[in-house]
């Protein structure tokens, strides 16, 4: 029998610990608990009734044991046996007792797995809704993984966590209680001789623990070393093999193995030592619980059927504090991931500084920067003074070296970001005085990295408007020159696609996504590195199609290309957040050498020369 550590022990793993328990549990209560007030307490009269009706159980099967002890030793001294109709009038009320704890156990199992996935549904669209709402410098600061990681790990914790706990908790403390005033009726004596035991049990856990523990957090570090190489390795096979590198990874990955195999047989082997030895102990136990209830019956304090329900009971006792080193447990990581799911429910949200409601169906496009200043951090400023005015209609090319903050100003034109100073105003208004929704829906924006989701390419397409014909589809797949290569696919337009779809290039999911803005028919684009993906004769093609679609509404294009932006009707030339030059490519062109964009053409020149 294990011993009160023996459920934990054996999970292997170090539970994690909230950073303030006792605030987060009161968060947990107030703002979701609290709501189901009367599920809560019909699940603990339904818990507390299972519990009692299962520990009343083995002190009516021993008057059963006693009935026929009495009846064989009445039949042997001449009397007249055992009486079967008060046996069967036992075995009956026991049937009932259980068959009602059943249902009782059945109905507190039903409400509160009710409950549980009642609150974690709402964290869930808790979750859902605080994500729109979150700006995007929180994105920057955490990974994709520990965003996920919220949404589903910790929720899945806390919704099985929170369904086990409460019930076990209520059964459990019900049941060592019932229990013990069962033993203690019984006899105090042999109740006693049980209890010594716990603070022996409780020792030889401790000890086990201490010398184990430092072999599972060895274990878990490890076995994070070789599932990170298996993953790097797997994720980068073609390089290893490229550089005939497989021996080195083979090594390496063996070092790490071996420590895990060191590390995992040692916890594994003094974690399996707790059943055996509590076993042992428990056993101890039994045999002193025997000899004072046989001692106790010669003298006739004690009757056998009552020895046999205690010996019950005793069996019984430990399993509940097994289970309060469980929930203990089980506590701890419930409370460790709502509070995670807390901390970014209350995240700064995105300010809204809209005043009035500006009909932007009758804005033009004309866009101007007017000495704007941003930093991702206030203490590093990366846009230092920016000023530049665009008139509708026109095509703006931005170029420059990475990090002179190409992107960065296309994401404050979209909002993405606030100016930390300055003002970019479209058509005169101020892009903060604008709804973020209603701003975007006047951009169109094409990114280096294409997004794909699991649906239909149709469904891909439409994704900027969902009202979308058919016709209009088609239309906005000819201008991006894609709809030649879906009529090649086996469904057309209605066949699957995803960003795991081995059947689609780079470059036509660009053209998919160019498409998709095509068809929004913006009336500001944005075309971020669009055609770095495409070969150069689909860009050749695309660069004819952007031309015509970009007529009559503003562009900027931000290019490492400079041939592809010849015919734009400014160039605006950044470098460390300045623009330091501006005008066409012509007039670029003429300041010659000691011209940055001169010497950014040229040089970009020579290496396709090369």
């Amino acid at each position: 029998m294990p011993g009160p550590m023996g459920g934990p022990m054996r999970r292997g793993q170090t539970t994690e610990k909230p950073k303030d328990f006792k605030k987060t549990t009161k968060k947990l209560i107030n703002s979701y608990l609290a709501k189901y007030k009367i599920p809560l307490i019909i699940v603990l009269i339904f818990a507390v009734g299972s519990t009692i009706f299962t520990i009343v159980g083995p002190k009516i099967l021993g008057n059963a044991t006693t009935e026929i002890f009495n009846g064989i030793m009445s039949k042997l001294s001449g009397g007249s046996g055992i009486d079967f109709g008060k046996i069967a009038q036992i075995a009956i009320t026991l049937l009932g007792l259980y068959l009602l704890s059943a249902v009782f156990s059945f109905v507190q199992g039903f409400t509160m797995t009710g409950i549980a996935q009642k609150i974690t549904y709402k964290m869930r669209n808790d979750i859902a809704a605080k994500i729109n709402k979150l700006p995007m410098n929180y994105f920057d600061k955490r990974t994709n993984g520990e965003v996920l990681s919220i949404i589903t790990n910790d929720i899945d914790t806390l919704s099985m966590n929170l369904n086990q706990s409460i019930t076990q908790i209520i059964t459990s403390v019900c049941t060592i209680i019932g229990i013990l005033i069962m033993m203690f009726s019984i006899s105090w004596q042999m109740t006693l001789i049980s209890l010594v035991i716990l603070p022996v049990a409780a020792i030889i856990v401790r000890i086990i623990v201490g010398r184990s523990q430092k072999y599972f957090n060895r274990q878990q570090e490890y076995l994070g070393h070789v599932n990170g190489q298996v993953e790097e390795i797997y994720g980068g096979l073609t390089v290893v093999k490229a550089f005939n590198a497989e021996g080195k990874v083979t090594n390496t990955f063996d070092k790490a193995n071996d420590e895990l195999y060191k590390s995992a047989w040692k916890s594994q082997f003094l974690s399996g030592l707790m059943h055996p030895v509590m076993n042992f102990i428990s056993n101890i136990g039994y045999v002193g619980v025997a000899v004072a209830g046989g001692y106790l019956a010669i003298n006739g304090t004690i009757t056998v059927g009552n020895i046999q329900s205690f010996i019950q009971y005793n069996k019984q006792f430990t399993q509940p504090i097994n289970q309060i080193a469980q929930i203990s447990s089980m506590l701890q990581s419930m409370v460790a991931a709502a509070e995670r799911v807390f901390e970014f429910l209350e995240e700064p949200e995105e300010v809204d500084t809209a005043k009035g409601n500006i009909d932007t169906s009758k804005l033009q496009g004309n866009v101007e920067f007017d000495h704007v200043k941003f930093g991702y951090n206030p203490d590093k400023i990366i846009i230092k003074d920016f000023s530049a005015k665009v008139k509708e209609g026109q095509k703006i090319a931005i170029v420059g070296p990475t990090g002179a903050g190409k992107t960065t100003m296309v994401k404050l034109l979209m909002r993405f970001y606030d100016v930390t100073d300055g003002a970019i105003l479209v058509d005169g208004h101020n892009v903060k005085d604008f709804e973020r929704g209603k701003l975007r829906k006047m951009f169109g924006m094409v990114l280096q990295d294409t997004w794909l989701f699991g649906g239909t390419v149709k469904d891909n397409i439409k994704y900027s408007k969902e009202d979308a014909t058919d016709d209009e589809v088609i239309q906005a797949a000819k201008a991006a020159h894609v709809h030649h290569y879906i009529k090649t696919l086996p469904n057309g337009y209605n066949s699957m696609i995803n960003e795991e779809s081995s059947n689609i290039s780079a470059g036509q999911k660009q053209l998919l996504t160019i498409a998709r803005v095509i068809l929004a028919d913006p009336k500001i684009l944005i075309l971020d590195e669009a055609t770095s993906s495409i070969d150069t004769r689909t860009e050749i093609q695309i660069q004819a199609a952007m031309d015509n679609l970009m007529k009559g509404r503003t562009s900027f294009v931000i290019a490492h290309r400079l041939s592809t932006i010849k015919n734009s009707d400014l160039i605006l030339v950044m470098n460390q957040g300045d623009i330091v030059e501006q005008g066409t490519h012509e007039e670029l062109l003429a300041k010659g050498e000691g011209g940055f964009y001169y010497e950014l053409y040229n040089s970009q020149f020579d290496e396709e020369e090369e």
